[in-house]
């Protein structure tokens, strides 16, 4: 194999494991699937991933990762009015919430046991968006624009709101005017706080 060859193969193999694994989870799909997905043989995501788990593993710390949102909502949330910086971060988070994170299959490591590992991943980074939030909070509350409340259970409230559409579309399919949702949202959130 060609050092070229090497980035483009392993691309491959993560993009076809990733579908996969995304819909059917670990149990569910074989070397042999992804192999014929990828138009690749077995020794070859041995050699790149080193086993199954390997693969697996390589899927989550790609799939699982909020990363770039949590970088759009730190930045949505430094707005100097607090109502322009909630507004910018309830938008933020309903029309980017990077919604594969939660492709039930990246979670499932055997048929009926939750994936730890998955799990805390994505715990992690939800623990961090709310951090990002309460700041927020604190600073319009600093500022007179919100009444003195405790800040994590505000953001519980908020947050609460918001995962309630997202999760509504990933679970059940159900869509929303996320546009006036935002808007209803921000203003009752505002008025709540005042």
């Amino acid at each position: 194999m060609q050092a070229e060859e090497h980035p483009a193969t392993a691309e491959k193999i993560l993009q076809a494991a990733s579908r996969m694994f995304a819909a059917r989870g670990f149990a569910n799909v074989s070397v042999r699937d992804i192999c014929k997905d990828a138009e690749t043989t077995a020794p070859v995501i041995y050699y790149y991933y080193g086993s199954k788990k390997g693969l697996f593993d390589a899927v989550v710390r790609r799939q699982i990762s909020m990363q770039d949102f949590i970088g759009k909502l730190s930045h949505a949330s430094k707005a100097a009015d607090p109502r322009d910086g909630l507004e910018s971060f309830i938008s933020t988070y309903l029309t980017t919430f990077p919604e594969h994170t939660f492709d039930m299959g990246l979670y499932m490591r055997d048929s009926a046991t939750l994936d730890k590992q998955s799990a805390e991943r994505v715990s992690e980074d939800l623990e961090k968006i709310k951090g990002i939030a309460a700041m927020m909070v604190e600073r319009a509350m600093t500022r007179g624009f919100f009444r003195r409340t405790d800040s994590v259970l505000a953001v519980d409230c908020l947050l609460g709101m918001l995962n309630r559409v997202i999760f509504q579309h990933i679970h059940f399919a159900k869509s929303q005017d996320r546009g006036a949702y935002s808007r209803f949202v921000t203003d009752f959130f505002f008025r709540a706080m005042k």
